[in-house]
């Protein structure tokens, strides 16, 4: 297989007679195949032709992921972009022992203050929800873009960014695991093997032509037998679940408390039983669905 051969942004837009930041803009809307998101920077296939320009009276796209990134950029408050915000981070930072609650997420997402607590908040617990918001901006801004080993570790940078984890010397901010762990009492991938394994994982899923919603679910319990992260892997591995499910235009979902055991229970069964999984996360989906239909957002039934 050739190596890909790779230019910058400002290259990019010399060569095509536009503006740096229009190809960045292309390259988040998914419209340079093979664009990768290196930390910060856009890095575009040498290969890749210039996208062609949208009809500008074509009616809006009406899905989620043009629904979010639209309320975005506008600052919206009170829409779907909003709501995702704020329940996506809370149910998955609460699954990680978070003691935050909805509304203190919630309010520390509308104000960037905590407001008046009568319990002792950790100070993670509130650095981690705000890298949080920033990790879902990241994965609607590159949602169109081919899932990489550089992008999920720039996901893991943000989260784990300004922590008492951030402070070790051993633990990889944005990086791989140095130390062996365990999840649920099973282990996972030694260190060692991990970027090998990553490597094969993506390869293999990055492959296939079409990508289905058992494509998503079993690249996450893969991802998450390997945990190749010291700590925040299945925040990781659930926001990559939501990017992907916006990329292919499929229902994402969110594990709530509610569901939290009934998803444990499929991961450690998905080789057996692939039945547990799927009708947990199906359950999510169709609460999402609700939202979806309050916001007159279009979807695939």
């Amino acid at each position: 297989m050739a190596k890909v051969e790779y230019i910058s942004v400002e290259e990019a837009a010399k060569l095509w007679n536009l503006s740096e930041r229009s190809v960045r803009n292309y390259c988040s809307q998914g419209r340079v195949p093979g664009a990768l998101l290196d930390g910060k920077t856009w890095k575009v296939p040498s290969s890749a032709e210039k996208p062609g320009r949208k009809i500008r009276h074509a009616e809006k796209e009406s899905n989620l992921l043009s629904f979010l990134k639209r309320e975005k950029e506008a600052g919206l408050k009170g829409g779907i972009y909003h709501k995702i915000q704020i329940d996506l981070t809370y149910n998955s930072n609460h699954m990680e022992g978070s003691k935050l609650t909805h509304d203190q997420t919630r309010y520390i997402f509308e104000t960037k203050t905590l407001g008046i607590t009568d319990e002792a908040v950790k100070v993670d617990d509130i650095i981690e929800t705000v890298n949080h918001f920033r990790c879902i901006d990241l994965i609607i801004e590159g949602a169109g873009t081919k899932l990489s080993e550089s992008f999920i570790k720039q996901l893991h940078y943000i989260l784990k960014t300004g922590t008492s984890d951030a402070q070790k010397s051993w633990f990889r901010v944005g990086d791989y695991k140095s130390l062996g762990n365990e999840v649920g009492g099973r282990e996972t991938t030694k260190p060692c093997d991990v970027p090998r394994e990553m490597k094969a994982l993506l390869l293999e899923y990055n492959s296939k032509d079409k990508i289905t919603f058992d494509d998503i679910l079993d690249f996450h319990v893969r991802f998450e037998s390997i945990h190749p992260f010291q700590d925040g892997n299945g925040r990781i591995g659930r926001l990559i679940m939501f990017k992907e499910c916006l990329k292919h235009n499929i229902v994402p979902f969110i594990i709530t408390e509610k569901l939290k055991l009934y998803y444990y229970r499929g991961i450690k069964e998905w080789k057996n039983e692939r039945g547990f999984l799927r009708d947990t996360c199906l359950t999510g989906q169709d609460a999402m669905k609700l939202s979806l239909d309050y916001f007159g957002v279009k979807y695939l039934k």
